[in-house]
């Protein structure tokens, strides 16, 4: 939504699109849904990938372009892998599958069959 004469000097955006009702052959906007874009709307409220207000440099810096993805990004971050704790659980992995190699060729000699090889 523009306006013409407005007072502050930023634009606000609102990137709704992942806060819908699914619908069978169109999404839906529940009333929570709108109540939260009106009370964002009317108090400019900011809030991580869902607002965010850009000043008019900015916008000019980008050559005018409103893409709403341009200002407001979507993305969720990875969680960190901790090396440490996953070196340690593959080591107790791979002596678990040693542990259960072992003891299975016990039993293939047991019973006079080839052993696995191992590993």
């Amino acid at each position: 939504m523009l306006k013409k004469c407005k007072k502050p000097n930023d634009v606000l955006f609102i990137n709704a699109a992942e806060h819908f009702v699914k619908g069978k052959r169109q999404n839906q906007l529940s009333p929570e849904n709108i109540s939260k874009i009106i009370d964002t709307y009317q108090f400019r409220k900011e809030e991580p990938r869902y607002s965010r207000r850009v000043e008019m440099d900015e916008i000019k810096k980008n050559d005018f372009n409103l893409n709403i993805s341009r200002y407001i990004s979507t993305a969720v971050g990875e969680a960190e892998v901790d090396l440490a704790a996953t070196h340690a659980q593959l080591q107790e992995i791979g002596n678990a599958i040693q542990t259960a190699t072992a003891k299975h060729n016990q039993f293939l000699k047991e019973l006079g069959l080839p052993s696995l090889p191992a590993v």
